[in-house]
C-alpha cells in the first residue's frame, strides 16, 4: 500500500484494551547543503504497534526520527504527537530535552557511553529529574537511587551485567546501555535506530522481547534497522523509505515481496 533468560522484560499490567500514541507528519522538509534528505508530506507513525521502517543508506531515515525528536530542527511543516486518549502535542515545537516528558524517546545510532562513568551512574543519568540537575542539589542522587534501584537492577540483570560498579568496555555494552536508559524513561514512544547493530544474537533476542512486552503494554515503537530477519519477525507493519519519502508501507511479506523494494534495496536474494 502506498503511503508517504530465567528473567525476563518487565511485567506490564494487562488492561482489557490496549492503545497506542501515533505521531503524525505533515509537510515536513528537511535539506542539507541544498540536497533535500527528507520530504514527507502527510505520514502517521504508529498505526500498528511495531514498525519498521527500511530503505538504502540516505533515504532519510534516521534524519526523519531525529526530526521527530526535534533534535534535526525541521525546515517547515509540523510533527505532532497523537495520545490515545486524545488531544495533540505538536513536537516540532518543542526544545529536544521536551521530548521525554511526553515518552517520545529515542536510541542513538551512533554508539554513546559516558567513557567516565560506571554503569550506575551512567543509568542514573536517565532517571535524574530535570529539577536535581544542580549541583547544590547533589546530595538528592542518593534518594533518585533508591526511588529507581530496583528498576535499574532489573533491566542490569535482565541483559546481563555482572557488576555496575565497573565501566562499559564494548561497544556491544554501550550499545545496550543506551537502551536501558530508554527504557528507563517509561517511553510511550519508542524509536529505536539500529538496536541491535553489532549485538550477538542472545542480546539480540532480549532486546526483540522487550520491544514485545513493550508494544504489548501499549508503548508503540519504531525500528530503523539494516537487520532485515529482525524486521520480518519482529514487526507488525514495515515503511519504506527512499530519496526521503515513505513511498510503501504494508505487512512484512508484502513489502519483502515488491519488486519496487527489492530492485532497490533487497536483491533477489532476499526473496
Amino acid at each position: 500500500m502506498a503511503g508517504d533468560a530465567a528473567m525476563t522484560a518487565a511485567p506490564a499490567d494487562a488492561p482489557g484494551t490496549v492503545a497506542w500514541p501515533r505521531i503524525r507528519v505533515q509537510g515536513a522538509v528537511k535539506s542539507f547543503a541544498g540536497r533535500v534528505v527528507v520530504d514527507v508530506d502527510d505520514l502517521v507513525l504508529g498505526q500498528r504497534p511495531i514498525e519498521g521502517l527500511i530503505g538504502p543508506n540516505g533515504a532519510g531515515k534516521t534524519t526523519l526520527m531525529r526530526m521527530v525528536m526535534h533534535s534535526t530542527p525541521l525546515d517547515r511543516g509540523t510533527i505532532s504527537l497523537l495520545p490515545p486518549d486524545g488531544g495533540e502535542v505538536v513536537l516540532s515545537r518543542l526544545p529536544a530535552y521536551r521530548m521525554a516528558q511526553h515518552g517520545v524517546v529515542k536510541s542513538n545510532q551512533v554508539i554513546t557511553d559516558f567513557d567516565k562513568l560506571t554503569i550506575w551512574d551512567s543509568l542514573m543519568l536517565a532517571v535524574a529529574e530535570s529539577r536535581y540537575e544542580q549541583p547544590q542539589r547533589i546530595f538528592s542522587e542518593r534518594a533518585t537511587f533508591r526511588r529507581h534501584e530496583a528498576e535499574m537492577r532489573h533491566w542490569l540483570d535482565y541483559f546481563g551485567f555482572a557488576d555496575p560498579t565497573t565501566f562499559a568496555m564494548s561497544a556491544g555494552d554501550k550499545k545496550v546501555l543506551d537502551i536501558v536508559r530508554c527504557l528507563l524513561l517509561t517511553p510511550r514512544f519508542l524509536l529505536l535506530d539500529e538496536p541491535t547493530a553489532g549485538l550477538p544474537e542472545d542480546l539480540t533476542e532480549k532486546v526483540k522481547g522487550v520491544v514485545r512486552d513493550l508494544a504489548a503494554a501499549g508503548t508503540a515503537v519504531v525500528i530503523v534497522e539494516h537487520d532485515l530477519n529482525l524486521i520480518w519477525n519482529l514487526c507488525d507493519e514495515v515503511l519504506f523509505m527512499a530519496e526521503g519519502r515513505v513511498v510503501l508501507r504494508g505487512d512484512p511479506r508484502s513489502i519483502r515481496e515488491n519488486r519496487t523494494v527489492v530492485e532497490k534495496y533487497l536483491g533477489e536474494g532476499h526473496v
